[in-house]
């Protein structure tokens, strides 16, 4: 199901509606330092990244957007201290159930990319619930990028066509770039338009290797839970000031 932006709320005046981005990735990036600069744990950074992650989902929705898609947990982020995973675990799982009544109020039909089979049972089980609740919402698309590894994700997919091939339902020759996207997480979701990379880190780090091919991409030095409606608006200004090419040549 596509999601049907509308706007809800004026837009700055110097943001032109038909110029915005259907699709916003968001690489969360700064939590730990943040806290660190302010001697708190870094959980506290976490706690705090998941309001400006809600502020912006809010804002999105509000301004006609029609996806956002958050990277939540790597693949890589196992590597972390226990204590630190196991609360960020544990603070999905919270946020899945206090957010649910809002994210139905206000639309937004959430889905979850990623190797999801290796999260706690408990986590899994609020997920299935949040995506079954609001499948049939038609606001924003709100995808979470979660134990999600870009390269983990391409492997899956060659995998599940090469099961084709070789049971002969699909011929070499069939595969092509359509094919190869409907085996991704992202099968049924519009590429992103927009990548925005916080803490002013230059890399995308194994996020959506395949989908960001031509994605603008916007890196701010600001720590993520400083991202604000005034960065958010600097984002979508420096998009909408981008010459789209798509490897064309400008007319």
């Amino acid at each position: 199901m596509t999601a049907e932006p509308a706007v809800k709320s004026p837009l700055p005046v110097d943001l032109h509606p038909e110029r915005l981005p259907y699709h916003v990735a968001v690489i969360m990036d700064g939590n730990g330092r943040w806290a660190k600069q302010r001697g708190l744990p870094r959980v506290m950074g976490h706690r705090r990244g998941v309001d400006t992650l809600k502020q912006l989902l809010r804002r999105c929705s509000d301004w006609g957007i029609g996806a956002l898609t958050a990277y939540a947990f790597s693949t890589e982020n196992w590597g972390r201290p226990l204590e630190e995973v196991g609360f960020l675990m544990t603070l999905f799982e919270r946020v899945l159930r206090q957010e649910l009544t809002d994210m139905m109020a206000e639309n937004v039909r959430i889905q979850f990319v990623g190797n999801l089979a290796g999260l706690p049972a408990s986590l899994q089980t609020e997920i299935d619930r949040a995506v079954e609740q609001t499948r049939q919402n038609r606001g924003i698309r709100f995808t979470v990028a979660t134990n999600y590894g870009g390269r983990q994700e391409i492997l899956q997919a060659c995998r599940a066509i090469a099961t084709q091939v070789q049971a002969g339902v699909l011929q070499p020759e069939d595969i092509d770039e359509n094919l190869f996207g409907r085996h991704l997480y992202t099968a049924d979701l519009q590429d992103p338009d927009l990548l925005i990379r916080t803490s002013g880190e230059m890399r995308i780090s194994n996020f959506l290797l395949w989908q960001l091919a031509y994605a603008e991409i916007y890196v701010t030095d600001t720590l993520w839970p400083d991202f604000d409606e005034g960065e958010f608006h600097r984002a979508l200004q420096t998009y909408q000031g981008r010459d789209r090419r798509f490897g064309k040549v400008s007319s």
